[in-house]
């Protein structure tokens, strides 16, 4: 069957039962670029606790939250709508705002980088500990990359045609590498003291002349360990047993750090290849909400695959917060393609070559002439890239005609436009500018879009509902936090035990 004879057999009730939601990391930053050490602003709640206002891997990095949608627009507006609360939070209590570029400002020495608090509970423990060990295993450095993820679903989806999406989304997630990454420079900061092979621009710049997404490459979201992990996405089963290996197995590098130090304290929450199913990086995960206590595993293998998560979106630094609706519609696009498209099972072979694909696009994804592999034969990435755009451009027919909309149509064909326009590319626009107006420096350039994001979303019109419906929810975070520590009856050691327990990973 053909890509459009299955579009013709979607009913228009599935196109608009779309739904879909934000989340979208940013370190707080102190005007001179460099990384504000200081807590988790209480005004904004508890980290914990809090449905919309978190943090990350560090207490300096934000991680703002929307609910569900159906409609990008007001996606979009509630994302905003965060932003406004958080950014006049900080203007009250000093002078911080937000790092609007995926890859960090300027980094003190690692072991400076405060790792995530999240009070006196098991579980508040749990995540402070996890992140400790992500520190051990790959350096804190890389957990101050910050991205956005796209969390899209769609009514009568079974767990095979997820994972059929999800493996076509690996095939070809080097189109939104290249055209939407906006990672090509980073501060040397980063990379202080380890090989990195980038290109110095100047003393306060390294970069690679064509890269699309330095995130997305060696520098980013990588791990030695997990190259030798294959996940298998042909089934649910297949990709719960890879994880599960993972999640069970010691792994000699990890045993050597071990659980606890000899002060007795925590180095890690456990010695596998992964501590718990978020270590494990990706493009896209298969996701489903979760109970309270419940392993991610354990939910998938019991009630199935619920929505996918893209994780391979840059900060947009000149989007105010990150990302605009044109983007999201193109990803609405971009995911049925993937859906409908056939979409055969996956080998170990074509794992390595999509590994080698992305970091191609990543690092060089501009290069005039730039070749990729398919099925083991190189193929130009501007033409598969041009295949790619006309299919999606009858998709977003479709989508146009369920929504009464040509905003669909629009998207793809601002994504034929960039790709025919190579210097309209993001990545494209922030080396321009690093170059043109910024001294050759990559944190010059963010500090300016920084000021003017902050500037713009503090003369944003700002309700007195607004701050009390935020008010409010901050205080029932901190009461439901203080209640999660009161109600703990078992020390945290056997806690520990229990929550990494293989048991909790089966159905």
């Amino acid at each position: 069957m053909t890509l459009a004879q299955r579009l013709r057999q979607l009913p228009t009730e599935r196109l608009l039962g779309i739904r879909r939601g934000v989340e979208k990391e940013s370190l707080r930053a102190l005007p001179t670029g460099g990384l504000a050490l200081t807590p988790h602003p209480a005004a904004l709640g508890s980290p914990l606790t809090h449905p919309h206002i978190t943090t990350d891997y560090s207490e300096s990095q934000l991680e703002l939250i929307t609910g569900v949608h159906a409609g990008v627009e007001s996606c979009l507006d509630e994302l905003t709508r965060i932003h406004q609360f958080v950014y006049r939070e900080l203007a009250k209590t000093g002078d911080e705002r937000l790092w609007v570029g995926s890859m960090p400002c300027g980094l003190p020495t690692d072991e400076t980088i405060p790792l995530g608090r999240y009070g006196s509970s098991n579980i508040g423990r749990a995540k402070s500990v996890y992140r400790m060990g992500l520190g051990h295993r790959y350096g804190r450095r890389m957990q101050t990359i910050s991205g956005i993820h796209y969390n899209w679903s769609m009514p009568g989806l079974s767990n095979d045609e997820h994972f059929a999406l999800i493996r076509n989304f690996r095939r070809h997630a080097f189109l939104l590498l290249t055209l939407f990454g906006a990672s090509p420079a980073v501060c040397p900061t980063f990379v202080e003291g380890r090989p990195h092979g980038l290109e110095r621009l100047s003393p306060g710049t390294l970069y690679h002349p064509y890269a699309t997404s330095l995130r997305m490459g060696r520098l980013g979201y990588q791990s030695e360990a997990q190259a030798n992990l294959a996940v298998s996405y042909n089934s649910l089963d297949g990709y719960a047993a890879s994880l599960h290996g993972a999640l069970t197995q010691p792994y000699p590098a990890y045993e050597k750090i071990g659980v606890r130090n000899l002060g007795g304290e925590y180095n890690q929450l456990a010695t596998t290849l992964l501590q718990i199913e978020n270590e494990f990086y990706g493009t896209i995960r298969p996701k489903r909400v979760i109970k309270s206590g419940e392993r991610p595993l354990h939910a998938l293998r019991e009630r199935g695959v619920e929505y996918i998560e893209v994780r391979c979106m840059d900060l947009d630094p000149f989007e105010p917060v990150g990302i605009n609706a044109q983007t999201l519609r193109f990803l609405d696009v971009f995911l049925l393609h993937c859906l409908l498209q056939d979409s055969p099972p996956d080998t170990p072979a074509e794992i390595a070559e999509l590994g080698r694909n992305q970091h191609h696009t990543a690092a060089h994804g501009r290069e005039p002439g730039l070749t990729l592999e398919r099925g083991g034969q190189p193929v130009l990435l501007a033409d598969w890239a041009h295949e790619l755009l006309t299919e999606c451009a009858t998709i977003a027919l479709a989508l146009d005609a369920a929504h009464g909309t040509e905003a669909y149509s629009a998207a793809v064909a601002a994504g034929q436009a960039a790709l025919a326009a190579p210097s309209t590319l993001p990545s494209a626009r922030v080396l321009a500018a690093i170059e043109k107006d910024f001294d050759l420096r990559y944190t010059a350039f963010i500090r300016h879009q920084a000021e003017a994001t902050r500037a713009q979303m503090l003369a944003l019109p700002w309700p007195a509902e607004h701050q009390a419906n935020f008010e409010a929810m901050a205080a029932v975070s901190v009461r439901r936090q203080q209640a999660l520590e009161a109600e703990d009856s078992m020390d945290f050691e056997t806690f520990r035990q229990h929550y990494v327990s293989e048991a909790r990973l089966n159905v």
